[in-house]
């Protein structure tokens, strides 16, 4: 889709359809409302007196043939009460829009914005547009296979031109960043047998390779050996495809710059290994390397943007199979950090592969390790659909995570990471097991995994449910969010004002 500016005002502007966010109110009283209802002799008038649209969040109407315009129609998208309004609110007004058809089967629209001037709402509009509209069609076939969307050209109305440089910009930035998330969205829905461990490690190279400043290095299953990943392996010994781990490097800032290292769970299909998942929904394990898809698309996004720091991406790929070979309940491995782990539930494996990555993570000297993963079901327990679990060891940090969900609308909750929790995962004849059992399975994973973490600032993202959205909502369509994408660039692009 190609996106132009225009500092034509909102009669003049010649498209198709011309889109303006109206907060809510009794009777169109702004200049932009008066000058429509004029021109459309008093429409908005009797609309708003039948209740058909009165501004609420949600509520879409259309004005044809207005005197005066250049457009044909004049789309209005309601924003709600008006003390209430954000940029969130604008991402969510341009999700619902975005499928509305009586603007996407038309060729030309102009987003009009009156007089406000936030670089932030500007941002969240083209976000909201694209993550709203996003449909993957890659294994449809015939006219099925076939977008339904004619809108080509978005035009945004800046009339104030001195403005129009600081907004181009944050068009471009909110466009490159609802592309990373669209990017993990497509990665989580691709079926198992279309991303492999060895898949997933090949696209990652391919994506780099078109990516300026970044590099990707792959381990295969024998480097994963000599780096006695023995977590890491345990998990995958059950598939015919072999584990990888992936390293991608983005360099962004001084040459001596200790990196931000991002760690992401990637078990590319998770059938739970000879503890084995219900049938029942299983179909959504192919979702289960969303985690490393949001580091991937964070690198992508945080070079595309140019930031000014070092990151690192970490994703260990499996695939959890049950087979002869695969890991048994009572089984115990020995992790890359030389602990030895009693696996307890062959289904608690994302644990396991991150415990090898967050100790590789000591490889790099880190400023500071983030990593997600979609790591429990226990997390539908604590924070429902509604956000995700966080926990760490450095309060910085955790407020970073909070700071970046307060600006992206990504929620966020801290939990704690008691020493009962920490008890939990202790073996009688292991080091540590992998699973404490059915009490607070969220908050034992995480004190799980701080026993893999260096002398570093570390913070772990559970979006074991916020990756899925079960009914949808205006830019979050039913099915797979991206949720975590936006979150960590915010924290990247924020990392240096601290």
């Amino acid at each position: 889709m190609k996106v132009t500016f225009s500092s034509d005002s909102i009669s003049q502007i010649k498209a198709d359809n011309v889109v303006i966010f109206v907060p809510e109110f009794e009777k169109p009283a702004d200049a932009r409302l008066n000058q429509l209802d004029q021109a459309s002799r008093g429409v908005l008038t009797r609309m708003a007196e039948a209740g058909e649209f009165t501004g609420a969040e949600g509520q879409v109407a259309v004005v044809s043939a207005p005197d005066g315009y250049e457009a044909a129609r004049v789309i209005c998208v309601g924003l709600g009460e008006k003390k209430k309004v954000d940029a969130d609110t604008y991402r969510r007004a341009a999700g619902t829009v975005s499928r509305f058809k009586g603007l996407t089967r038309y060729t030309t629209a102009a987003f009009h914005f009156g007089d406000v001037d936030d670089a932030a709402v500007y941002q969240a509009v083209i976000e909201g547009y694209l993550l709203g509209s996003f449909k993957l069609l890659d294994y449809k076939s015939g006219d099925d296979g076939v977008s339904d969307v004619s809108l080509k050209d978005l035009v945004f109305a800046v009339e104030n031109r001195r403005l129009l440089k600081r907004l181009e910009k944050a068009i471009e930035i909110g466009r490159v960043i609802a592309e990373g998330q669209l990017l993990v969205r497509t990665l989580a829905l691709t079926p198992g047998n279309f991303l492999t461990p060895q898949k997933m490690a090949r696209k990652s190279q391919d994506l780099a390779k078109k990516t300026d400043g970044l590099t990707c290095t792959v381990l295969d299953e024998k480097e994963i050996a000599r780096e006695k990943m023995g977590a890491l392996i345990s998990v995958g010994q059950g598939s015919a495809n072999p584990p990888r781990f992936v390293v991608l490097k983005y360099e962004g800032g001084r040459a001596k710059q200790k990196p931000v290292v991002l760690v992401g769970k990637g078990v590319t299909f998770d059938s739970g290994g000879i503890s084995l998942k219900q049938s029942l929904g299983m179909q959504e394990m192919k979702g289960d390397m969303t985690g490393s898809a949001v580091v991937l698309a964070s690198l992508i996004t945080a070079a595309r943007l140019k930031l000014p720091l070092n990151v690192v991406g970490l994703m260990p790929m499996a695939e959890n199979m049950p087979s002869s070979k695969a890991t048994r309940p009572g089984d115990i491995v020995t992790s890359r950090k030389g602990l030895t782990i009693e696996v307890i539930n062959t289904d608690a494996e994302g644990r396991l592969i991150l415990a090898d990555a967050l100790d590789y993570a000591n490889e790099f000297d880190p400023q500071a390790v983030i990593d997600v993963a979609t790591l429990t079901g226990g997390a539908l327990y604590v924070l429902g659909y509604s956000g995700a679990p966080i926990m760490g060891n450095n309060p910085t940090l955790m407020d970073r995570l909070r700071s970046a969900a307060e600006a992206t609308a990504e929620r966020v909750w801290e939990m704690p990471i008691w020493d009962d929790f920490r008890d939990l995962m202790k073996s009688d004849i292991a080091d540590l097991k992998n699973s404490g059992g059915k009490p607070a399975p969220t908050m034992t994973a995480g004190a799980f995994l701080e026993n893999f973490t260096g002398d570093w600032p570390w913070a772990h993202v559970d979006i074991a449910y916020v990756d899925i959205e079960p009914s949808g909502r205006p830019y979050l369509p039913k099915g797979v969010t991206g949720i975590g994408l936006r979150l960590f660039v915010s924290v990247l692009q924020n990392w240096r004002k601290r």
